[in-house]
């Protein structure tokens, strides 16, 4: 027997006797972090006032700057031409240059083409971590330890069942329906089966509690593939698979969806290693769409599930999620690399759209684009070869040349290969269902 074993029995009982246990009892956990996350210098302490002189009345104002370098919008509100006038209203449509929240678990500089999750660089994460081990950073802020980690994938892994009423639910929706749709709702039925996660019912103190915490996030993490697998099989027309605990996460999702129920099936480990790789690259991305749509919901004290459909309908939405599947058919369209220079030319008269390129964060090459070009060698090194990368490959050195797209700072982003991949990891023109499993 391996010297891991005791470890991993040890924290398996661990984790059974915490689920078991009354959530007053105890605040301790044994996925309490015990590393050190990699550090990224702050810019230094912003702090100070800044003096504004309103033109319109000859009044001065001064407004405190935080350490972070934000000003409360509040106080601007003091800024008034009289009576009539409320106050000055910042209007910012889409969080621009607006700041929600303080956070240290995501970090992006568009300029430099910089993404980091907890100060470590994705690439980084990319080559050198599965996606647990990431989901396990993001959540606390800590990459785990050996036994950490053993810890938190059976913990994961336990909960990976869905109700049955759930897959019955899915059964029930038509099979023409839009997978995205069958997602949004099965999540939101989660709260209907798991009323003890529920605040409305057990009181807006229930997330006090880590214990309570940890527990739905090892819950949402484990169902999320399930069901995600669930609802493609429907609008394939074949019934649930349910779940292996012998396989990893990425591994255990292809299982579900390739495997007919035959349990001695095992997914190919270079394809699923490339999903792993894809689901670190979606994990997350700063205050976007789906991440403001949950926490707007989460604010009223709805319970997890309910803020999570709601994050699950703003990917939805074909101008949050939809780009990778605007890319395939944009490149379908175009054929073959001999119809490129006609396509670049019906963009630049703005007759045609190319998908794919440009990012309203990324004034550089996102970085993330870059892991993705190489994980599209990888699975047509295996599957074989798709036509269309050959178009997207020369539409991309085209685009790049082109001083139109240069001087535009347009660069190819992360969906521009990541729906070629997507078409031959989940065998179904809308990708959506493999990113909803790692959001």
């Amino acid at each position: 027997m391996s010297s891991e074993f005791p470890v991993r029995a040890r924290g398996r009982l661990a984790v059974l006797s915490a689920h078991l246990a009354a959530a007053t009892i105890s605040e301790s956990s044994e996925l309490e972090p015990q590393c050190l996350s990699a550090q990224v210098p702050p810019p230094g302490n912003l702090r100070g006032a800044l003096t504004v002189v309103d033109e319109r009345t000859g009044k001065r104002y001064q407004v405190q700057v935080s350490e972070q370098g934000t000003v409360k919008a509040t106080d601007l509100k003091k800024i008034s031409t009289g009576k009539n006038d409320k106050g000055l209203k910042l209007y910012d449509p889409g969080y621009l240059n607006t700041a929600p929240v303080r956070s240290s678990i995501c970090y992006i500089d568009g300029d430099e083409g910089i993404l980091r999750y907890r100060g470590y660089p994705i690439e980084e994460l990319a080559e050198s971590s599965t996606y647990l081990e990431v989901a396990y950073l993001l959540m606390y802020g800590n990459l785990p330890s050996q036994s950490q980690l053993a810890d938190w994938e059976f913990a994961v892994t336990q909960h990976s069942a869905v109700p049955q009423g759930i897959l019955d639910i899915i059964q029930t929706i038509p099979h023409d329906a839009h997978p995205m749709g069958v997602l949004v709702s099965a999540m939101s039925a989660l709260s209907v089966f798991h009323p003890d996660a529920n605040p409305a019912l057990r009181g807006q103190d229930l997330y006090q509690s880590k214990q309570v915490r940890d527990k739905q996030i090892a819950r949402i993490l484990g169902k999320a593939p399930t069901i995600a697998a669930a609802a493609y099989l429907r609008l394939a027309g074949r019934p649930p698979v349910l779940p292996s605990n012998n396989l990893s996460y990425s591994e255990n999702f292809l299982y579900m969806l390739d495997s007919l129920g035959n349990r001695a099936y095992k997914p190919n480990p270079r394809l699923a290693r490339v999903l792993d790789i894809l689901f670190i690259l979606h994990a997350e991305h700063e205050m976007n769409c789906s991440t403001a749509a949950a926490r707007h919901l989460a604010s009223s004290g709805v319970d997890v599930y309910t803020a999570l459909s709601g994050a699950a309908g703003a990917l939805y939405g074909p101008l949050h999620g939809g780009a990778n599947e605007a890319v395939l058919k944009m490149l379908s369209e175009i054929g073959s690399v001999e119809n490129i220079p006609e396509f670049i030319e019906g963009v630049k008269s703005r007759k045609r759209k190319m998908s794919g390129f440009g990012h309203r964060v990324y004034k550089n090459y996102d970085p993330r684009a870059k892991v993705i070009r190489k994980l599209a060698d990888e699975v047509f090194s295996i599957v074989g070869r798709d036509p269309l990368i050959e178009v997207a490959v020369a539409l991309e050195k085209a685009a790049l040349s082109d001083e139109y797209f240069v001087k535009r700072k347009l660069y190819p982003n992360v969906d521009f290969y990541s729906g070629l991949i997507y078409r031959y990891l989940c065998l179904y023109k809308d990708m959506k269902v493999c990113e909803f499993s790692c959001l």
